[in-house]
């Protein structure tokens, strides 16, 4: 089969040369079998919801707090929701969690780059799973919370020990899935939502999809800018994110065991779902102009912050994306700021080298990527004040 176009150009062929072993190709067969995943939603997540809508107003959802705090409290459809969770899959292994956790946390803020510039800004290339994002409107007029708020929950889930019962990022995953099935049902409501042609809203190949922008893309992503894992690391972190889209309603079948597994399924969704439209092209305009906000208010060394932000987070997409696809979006061409991240990447990649020989220094990267981690989290607190229990975006749908 012919190659789809993300891995044509930009950082995606280049993974296919140096990092992919073998064919990951898909065929008709394996095509034809991931679409039958588009018409799939959640339906536990989703009666959990449609029972929610049937209480007084703000009640389902402090139910919903009340048991995920205490399972006692958990009646109706909660109950089975809650033991589904709970019943923890045969294949987790606590200390691989632990381990890709703290692989991740090593990377400190340099990993929100990839997750803004190559994992949201290269979703938005799925003009079917866009069609949720617009139809809500929160992502295109609040982009600048939206990713914040995006950033704090990934931090969440990726915190060592954070995926244990009861601890915050386990129910963190289990929030957004509930998000989910509200925009579901927001979705599912309205007259105009063309089925034919963008398949289920928020279904399990887009969710899926989400995961692998979230995990394989990220590693990649950290990779081009300098960053090393040994090949246990990256399975580690892949099987972090397995379950965690186990917890979030994620078919088993879509959960990748390993990193060819990943790629694979990767090339089969930029086959079938990253095939972008105008919707793309507002998003991606919102994403842009977020970038630039950091400089508002700031006077002429704001318009410089500005310049400087959409400049290399552009940069980053476009060496990642490929020209075709970058230049559809809309994102910026800046040869010099290109040239500087390339320039970053290899004084990374140089340090890391380093890193790696050295006895404890990967264990003292931990700690300070952690403490910055947690320092940009008291930021976005002080400064927008996200709503972790994500119960805005559940009215808003």
């Amino acid at each position: 089969m012919d190659e789809p176009e993300l891995f044509r150009q930009g950082g995606f062929r280049l993974a296919q040369r140096l990092f992919i072993e073998g064919d990951i190709r898909g065929d008709e067969r394996q095509i034809a079998r991931i679409r039958e995943f588009a018409q799939v939603q959640d339906k536990l997540a989703d009666d959990v919801v449609a029972w929610m809508a049937q209480q007084p107003k703000g009640q389902g959802r402090a139910l919903f707090e009340e048991a995920l705090a205490d399972r006692a409290n958990a009646i109706g459809p909660l109950k089975d929701f809650f033991e589904q969770v709970d019943a923890k899959p045969y294949w987790v292994d606590d200390e691989r969690l632990e381990r890709g956790a703290k692989a991740i946390t090593r990377a400190g803020l340099l990993g929100l780059f990839p997750l803004g510039d190559m994992s949201l800004m290269g979703g938005y290339l799925a003009s079917r799973a866009t069609k949720s994002l617009v139809g809500t409107g929160e992502i295109e007029y609040k982009a600048t919370r939206r990713l914040v708020e995006t950033a704090a929950w990934w931090i969440d889930v990726t915190t060592p020990g954070a995926l244990k019962h009861g601890e915050r990022g386990y129910a963190s995953a289990l929030r957004i899935r509930l998000v989910h099935a509200h925009v579901r049902a927001a979705m599912n409501r309205r007259d105009d939502w063309d089925y034919a042609a963008w398949d289920r809203p928020v279904n399990q190949v887009q969710t899926a999809g989400t995961l692998l922008l979230f995990s394989l893309v990220y590693v990649f992503g950290t990779q081009l800018l300098g960053l090393r894992y040994s090949a246990r690391e990256r399975g580690d972190i892949l099987h972090l994110w397995r379950y965690i889209g186990w917890l979030m309603g994620v078919d088993d079948e879509l959960l990748p065991t390993s990193e060819e597994d990943a790629w694979r399924l990767l090339w089969l969704l930029a086959a079938t779902e990253f095939i972008p439209d105008d919707d793309s092209k507002r998003l991606a305009k919102a994403l842009i102009e977020a970038n630039a906000a950091v400089g508002e208010g700031r006077g002429a060394v704001g318009k410089v912050l500005s310049h400087v932000s959409v400049a290399v987070h552009s940069s980053i997409s476009r060496l990642v994306l490929g020209k075709t696809n970058a230049d559809f979006l809309g994102l910026p061409n800046d040869p010099v700021a290109q040239a500087a991240i390339v320039a970053v990447a290899g004084v990374n990649f140089a340090a890391e080298t380093v890193r790696r020989f050295i006895p404890g220094a990967t264990a003292l990267q931990e700690r300070i990527g952690q403490a910055g981690r947690r320092g940009y989290v008291k930021r976005l607190e002080k400064i927008f004040a996200p709503d972790t229990t994500y119960a805005q975006h559940m009215r808003a749908a």
